[in-house]
């Protein structure tokens, strides 16, 4: 301090903040896990780590016998709030080691864990906090899914996480049903124990939804953050995979049917009417688009088990179920599974359920003119369809890609449905490849769409193929007249080693705007793998291919280096 000036208090001193007290320990995080030893420690630490909010972990072993339980016992010894339950049976599903914990909770509120998942930093407090500010039953928060290895992620219903809300009873947000998940919450352990909510015991496949069901029939005060508060790790190339991601086998749809058919129950059987018919719309919309995008994958007897299950199902749906958001897609391939005795038209359906939707040719008019699916499916109406503004609309845009030593070129072709597109007058075309391990971006560029006369179209690969002789609808002279092209150059040098997702973005003379992805033109060597000399790499190889929705995507491998392991690579598989 200089003497000559001596510093004079503040006449306004502004208090010391008093230090924010922890929070009492009041959570319990349930941890389940069987034969998971090389995760589950993880798991368990992620939850400890929460902090001082954290009363007690619980981690209930169902039966393992790979060394987990050793694991989590040398873990207990030295941390005093880890409690290990170990179940005598192996109960063979996740419904019944969450039961177990919530028996052996103590704390006023719990969480679950799966022992190869993790909580990320701040989750507990932010549930915690937001459940006690708003005097809430549940709180839930965002769950993002990370793919491993490339530690790539995407939020799961993210629309209901995108700022503080508090819901008075469930209803006020229908699409609560969409979130079946149950890791990514906290409960007030008294609530769930006063109306008796469990899961179910034993083997029950997609036991959350169930469970989720249960919680929202009681019509429960509900706080949502939009924090992230839960890590979904999903390992595809795990030697076994879980539960929800084993989708080979036809048992696997019946149990997610029957999942979602007791929730439904349980949801009007409280008196939550509008709650079960979204839930009834979600099935649509959700399990029955992930599940028609695959049905390519699968053999003929699963593809008839699948259609018949679907079938009898949708067959107690009412007139109510399906006015609910009639212009969705999943509404559009529930009406021909529902109206074909047979599986048809697969490759369309795989389209229409894919993300965005695409809808691909031909089309169709009933005899007085109205737009229906196809000349052998008349009764099946698209007019609900296209009510849709046209950048909601599922359009169709065909690509090829032709690798080349000098300039590779991607064509891209709009089809036209219904006379909207042109009504719409789309201008240009963006267009992107998306690395398919992160969040890279390459080869961005915008170029104009030139109408086009006649529309000679290929994507017959993928239109409707169940011959007919139904004279009552008529193929639209829309499908001959009428589509808009672009042609794009392409630096396959330039976007390196990887698998890259085609991304486009169509412009209209209105401003409005539509993403969307395109499906791969198939036959006549399109699809086939090249080395294509480089000036910058030497060789590259390509292998443009339609993904399991019908959308281009192409695989590089750049220099020697990189094709000799791709070439050693499909070796070991064929020797495999």
């Amino acid at each position: 301090m200089d003497p000559m000036h001596p510093e004079q208090p503040d006449p306004h001193p502004v208090p010391t903040p008093a230090p924010t007290p922890a929070p009492a320990p009041q959570v319990a995080v349930v941890v389940i896990g069987y034969n998971d030893r090389a995760h589950v420690g993880d798991a368990v630490r992620s939850a400890l780590a929460q902090g001082p909010a954290v009363a007690e972990v619980i981690a209930v072993d169902d039966c393992s016998t790979d060394g987990s339980e050793a694991l989590l016992a040398r873990l207990a010894a030295g941390e005093p709030r880890l409690r290990v339950v170990r179940r005598k049976v192996n109960s063979g599903g996740c419904g019944s080691p969450r039961n177990t914990g919530i028996d052996a909770v103590t704390a006023p509120y719990v969480m679950f864990l799966d022992s190869d998942d993790v909580l990320p930093p701040g989750a507990v407090d932010a549930l915690l906090t937001a459940a006690e500010a708003a005097r809430a039953d549940v709180a839930g928060g965002l769950c993002v899914r990370r793919e491993l290895p490339s530690e790539r992620e995407q939020p799961w219903q993210a629309p209901l996480y995108t700022e503080h809300t508090v819901l008075a009873r469930p209803a006020q947000c229908p699409r609560l049903v969409h979130d079946t998940l149950c890791v990514n919450k906290l409960y007030r352990t008294d609530f769930l124990r006063e109306h008796g909510i469990r899961f179910p015991e034993g083997r029950f496949l997609y036991e959350d939804i169930v469970f989720t069901a249960r919680v929202l029939a009681t019509g429960p005060r509900i706080a949502l953050v939009p924090d992230r508060v839960y890590v979904w790790q999903v390992r595809r190339s795990a030697e076994r995979l879980s539960l929800s991601l084993d989708r080979g086998h036809v048992d696997n749809w019946a149990a997610r049917v029957e999942a979602c058919a007791l929730a439904y129950d349980i949801l009007l059987g409280a008196g939550q009417k509008e709650l079960a018919r979204a839930a009834r719309a979600k099935f649509l919309d959700h399990e029955v688009r992930m599940y028609a995008r695959e049905l390519g994958l699968r053999d003929a007897p699963y593809r008839r088990a699948w259609w018949a299950r679907t079938q009898e199902h949708l067959a107690r749906y009412d007139a109510a179920d399906w006015e609910l958001n009639p212009a969705a897609p999943g509404r559009l391939i529930g009406r021909v599974v529902l109206e074909s005795p047979e599986p048809r038209d697969l490759p369309r359906l795989r389209e229409l359920a894919s993300r965005p939707a695409r809808l691909l040719p031909p089309y169709a008019r009933a005899a007085d003119g109205t737009p229906v699916w196809s000349p052998g499916l008349p009764q099946v109406s698209l007019a609900p369809l296209l009510t849709r503004p046209v950048p909601t609309l599922p359009l169709a845009v065909d690509a090829e890609l032709r690798p080349r030593a000098r300039a590779s070129v991607l064509r891209l072709r709009l089809h036209e449905l219904y006379g909207r597109v042109a009504e719409a007058d789309p201008r240009e075309v963006d267009v992107e490849w998306h690395a398919r391990d992160d969040d890279r971006t390459r080869g961005r560029t915008t170029v104009a769409l030139t109408p086009s006369g006649a529309d000679t179209t290929d994507s017959a690969d993928s239109a409707d193929s169940t011959p007919t002789t139904d004279s009552t609808a008529t193929i639209d002279s829309a499908d001959t007249v009428g589509s808009w092209t672009a042609e794009v150059p392409v630096d396959l040098a330039g976007l390196g080693s990887g698998t890259w997702d085609l991304r486009l973005t169509l412009r209209f003379a209105d401003g409005g705007e539509r993403e969307a992805t395109a499906h791969a033109l198939a036959g006549a060597g399109r699809l086939r793998r090249r080395a294509v000399p480089s000036a910058v790499h030497g060789v590259l190889l390509v292998q443009p291919y339609a993904t399991h929705s019908g959308a281009l995507a192409v695989r590089v491998a750049t220099g020697l280096g990189g094709v000799l392991a791709v070439l050693r690579g499909r070796l070991r598989r064929l020797l495999h």
